[in-house]
């Protein structure tokens, strides 16, 4: 029986694992060996595709962080053995899933803990208490943490297993994370010293990871920096992108002096131009805000101006330099193709978003491989 050929993928994502352990190593011999790592895998591991990447990390990772229960499912089929921690609140509706599930929550309040409590049937349930040093989004606010920790830990069937923060500004505010951490660390000692068994300890984001390694505690949350994009600069030397997208090539085209180019022909060709139109678009998450911001992509090994607006399956770039580019050439949006190199972080620079949201961004359509 004749079968349908398959077409060829017009835009993709090609995920290295080797990368992504490289990542995870790099990171774990920051703050070192005693010290545990979570892998945050929330939001499609960033973008990356969950099973790829907690397949890929579950020998290596003490945890998996997601950001809800839904989650937290996906990743207990791929990595059965490995606890898994929900980094913000659950609704009402969801805490027994957690608790039947064996999923760690996270406890902001007196109310939360009691709800937990009241859904076990036997042994005590671990949760995370998340004290507010600085974030101003979850947690119990420090001032009080003394006061209402002694009151959870008093709950029957809660086992404060763990003792959460997060930074917001260790990117960029080194002064204040410093003392952010001493703060931290501080509290934690006072809530040991009250009475609260000695617990997991957990501050540190992949910036935190990278500029205080010594203030670590006893796990950290690696997020972006494990899928190969340095929050901090310099730090970018030791990590390598996991992540190359690539889409094709469907059309070339000769274009004389004078033309209006995309949608508000906001690009009139100042020469004759030879000028490709490329399978993605802000449908695939191709930004719109890159249009008119000096973007490119690579086609041979060089860069290749976009023009005009990005529009929703189609962009257009100069390959008046490439005679040789033909429909159904490979283009490389992140990633390195020959000597050049895009990273996430340049395309989140000049579409003034951040790397986070370019990777998380990659549309549904865009197959992972």
């Amino acid at each position: 029986m004749d079968s349908t050929p398959e077409s060829p993928r017009r835009t993709w994502a090609e995920i290295d694992t080797d990368a992504l352990r490289h990542n995870f190593d790099a990171l774990q011999a920051c703050v070192g060996a005693s010290v545990q790592v979570m892998a945050v895998v929330k939001a499609n591991a960033y973008g990356h595709g969950v099973e790829t990447v907690v397949k890929a990390l579950a020998s290596r990772a003490a945890m998996f962080g997601v950001a809800n229960v839904k989650e937290a499912r996906e990743v207990r089929v791929h990595a059965p053995g490995v606890p898994v921690f929900i980094l913000g609140p659950a609704l009402p509706d969801e805490r027994a899933e957690i608790v039947w599930g064996g999923f760690i929550p996270s406890v902001s309040d007196v109310a939360e803990a009691r709800a937990y409590a009241a859904l076990g049937t036997g042994a005590p349930i671990p949760v995370h208490l998340v004290l507010d040093t600085g974030m101003g989004r979850i947690g119990i606010w420090e001032d009080d943490a003394e006061r209402i920790a002694h009151e959870i830990c008093s709950i029957p069937g809660i086992d404060v297993a763990g003792i959460a923060s997060h930074l917001p500004v260790a990117d960029e505010d080194a002064g204040f994370t410093h003392d952010q951490l001493l703060r931290f660390h501080t509290l934690v000692e006072k809530l040991v010293a009250q009475g609260i068994r000695r617990p997991v300890v957990h501050v540190e984001n992949s910036a935190g990871i990278i500029a205080e390694p010594a203030l670590a505690g006893t796990l950290v949350r690696a997020g972006l920096a494990l899928y190969g994009s340095a929050p901090i600069v310099e730090f970018q030397p030791k990590l390598r992108p996991v992540m190359t997208w690539k889409t094709r090539v469907t059309l070339i085209r000769e274009v004389g002096v004078g033309r209006g180019v995309s949608y508000g022909r906001t690009f009139i060709t100042p020469r004759p131009m030879r000028i490709a139109t490329l399978a993605v678009g802000y449908a695939d998450g191709y930004r719109r805000h890159l249009s008119h911001c000096e973007a490119h992509v690579l086609i041979g090994g060089k860069r290749c101006s976009l023009l005009g607006r990005v529009t929703m399956d189609q962009i257009l770039v100069d390959v008046s330099a490439l005679p040789e580019c033909q429909a159904g050439d490979e283009v490389v949006l992140i990633g390195q193709q020959g000597s050049e190199e895009i990273l996430a972080a340049e395309l989140a620079e000049k579409s003034g978003t951040i790397a986070w949201d370019i990777f998380t961004g990659i549309g549904q359509r865009v197959v992972r491989t």
